[in-house]
């Protein structure tokens, strides 16, 4: 029997990397505590939706890309950081990072398990060190249908590419 591969697995990225089902509709913010001094940090706020070609799910509901193949995506998009990044507390450190709704706006398959829309959503913040170092949390959304959302296959919307590899000789 197969094993599960992860998301993170799947893309090859680090552990960090959190895998969660959102609506296109659907703004969440979270909070990162960096148990730091962030004063002279930058924050960079970016997405883009991949598409996959099948995807199937473990016992206990968790999605299971041991068989999935990325097989296009939709423009990579810089998210406006003076609205969506709030430093709380500069001393210790408490961030609030919004990802606001919207960001995929291509059809969906109710309850598909093919041409699946998974929104990555990039955080990355480079700190006042020398020499500064830059790291990133990405969070990856499962696109999920709901009623405002046009029912259709995300490979035919608008601003889609293939994902075409040229094949070895």
């Amino acid at each position: 029997m197969a094993g599960v591969l992860s998301f993170s697995q799947f893309i090859g990225g680090p552990d960090n990397v959190i895998m969660e089902s959102d609506f296109p509709s659907t703004t969440k913010t979270y909070a990162y505590a960096f148990n730091t001094n962030v004063t002279g940090w930058t924050f960079k706020l970016d997405a883009q939706v991949v598409v996959v070609d099948t995807m199937a799910y473990d016992r206990d509901g968790n999605p299971n890309f041991t068989d999935s193949k990325i097989i296009g995506s939709y423009p990579y998009s810089v998210v406006n950081t003076s609205t969506n990044i709030t430093v709380m507390n500069t001393a210790s450190g408490i961030v609030n990072v919004t990802h606001p709704a919207g960001l995929y706006s291509g059809p969906i398959v109710p309850d598909a398990r093919v041409n699946n829309p998974i929104l990555v959503m990039g955080l990355s913040w480079t700190d006042n060190q020398t020499p500064k170092q830059t790291n990133t949390h990405r969070i990856a959304k499962i696109m999920a249908w709901e009623p405002q959302v046009a029912v259709g296959d995300p490979v035919l919307g608008t601003g889609y590419t293939a994902l075409v590899l040229a094949s070895a000789v």
